[in-house]
C-alpha cells in the first residue's frame, strides 16, 4: 500500500488528536499563563504534525524514513 497523504498516516490523525485535546486543556488554564505555559504548549504540540508533514515532504526514501 502507497500512502498518498499524512492525513492517511495513523501517527498523524493521533497528533491531530493530541493538538485539539491540548487545545480544549488549555483553554481551561488562567488567563495569566496565556502568554507564557499555553502558548509554548500549543506551539509545541502544533510542531508534531508538522513536521509529520515536512518529513512526508521529502523527496529521498531515506530522509522520509527518518
Amino acid at each position: 500500500m502507497v500512502i498518498k497523504k499524512p492525513e492517511e498516516l495513523l501517527v498523524f490523525k493521533k497528533a491531530d488528536e493530541l493538538v485539539l485535546l491540548v487545545y480544549k486543556l488549555t483553554k481551561k488554564f488562567p488567563n495569566i499563563e496565556s502568554y507564557g505555559l499555553v502558548s509554548q504548549m500549543r506551539r509545541a504540540v502544533i510542531s508534531i504534525p508538522a513536521n509529520i508533514i515536512e518529513g512526508r515532504s521529502r523527496f529521498y526514501k531515506k530522509e522520509y524514513i527518518h
